[in-house]
């Protein structure tokens, strides 16, 4: 991996959601975004394939930046930073 994409994808603070179905990827994903500090990246990995809509939405709303998204046998991986 070269270093731009290992800077892509470096995180502060990693959540698996794996197994849970909407809306508890994103609620989860709320609750540890709201123990770190502003401008750190969580990085949440989730297997409903609804959180695709649900993470753009709730980054949009609440100002955070999804940084990048991928998605590899419908498992869906998010990295937000934190506003």
């Amino acid at each position: 991996m070269n270093d731009a994409v290992e800077r892509a994808v470096a995180c502060d603070a990693e959540l698996d959601a794996s197994g849970l179905n909407c809306p508890l990827p994103l609620l989860k994903a709320k609750l540890e975004l709201n123990r770190l500090p502003s401008g750190a990246v969580l990085k949440v990995t989730a297997t409903d394939a609804g959180s695709q809509r649900d993470f753009r939405a709730f980054a949009k709303l609440a100002g955070h930046e999804l940084l990048r998204e991928e998605v590899e046998d419908e498992v869906y991986r998010y990295w937000l930073r934190k506003a």
